[in-house]
């Protein structure tokens, strides 16, 4: 028996290396913006998140009358507020519905600048104002 051996088995280091290049632009092109993509689904989840949580105090409002006070705070929503006899609640299936996606609590601002209440996260930085991820985002 004899072996063959062929010159066009494999592939050349210059075959590869263009290859790598290919792949290097194909990353350098596609990643950042499956990046921003990311980031920019935090800020679309706590609008949602916070129209939710607007819905919530509008059922309570049927119930009560009248919206959680500034201090009962969206915590009315999940434990009875005191002197509170219609309460029918929880209005929300858990406590983590009223957390934004960076881990802090919706703020409430009642009477609202844009409707009868304002629900709404700092974004990231947890400081009002920003731009990008930053920026504050409401139920508005």
């Amino acid at each position: 028996m004899q072996k063959h051996h062929s010159r066009d088995a494999g592939f050349t280091l210059l075959e590869l290396l263009v290859v790598l290049a290919i792949l290097g632009l194909l990353a350098a092109i596609v990643g950042p913006q499956v990046i921003k993509y990311l980031d920019s689904s935090k800020s679309q989840s706590a609008r949602v998140q916070a129209k939710n949580v607007v819905a919530a105090l509008n059922l309570f409002k049927l119930d009560a009358s009248r919206y959680p006070t500034q201090e009962e705070g969206v915590q009315a929503l999940f434990k009875e507020p005191a002197n509170l006899p219609s309460w029918n609640g929880p209005y929300l299936p858990e406590q983590s519905a009223a957390v934004d996606p960076w881990g802090r609590p919706y703020l409430l601002r009642i009477p609202g600048e844009h409707g009868e209440v304002d629900v709404y996260s700092l974004g990231s930085d947890g400081q009002p104002g920003g731009t990008g991820e930053a920026k504050d985002v409401g139920s508005w």
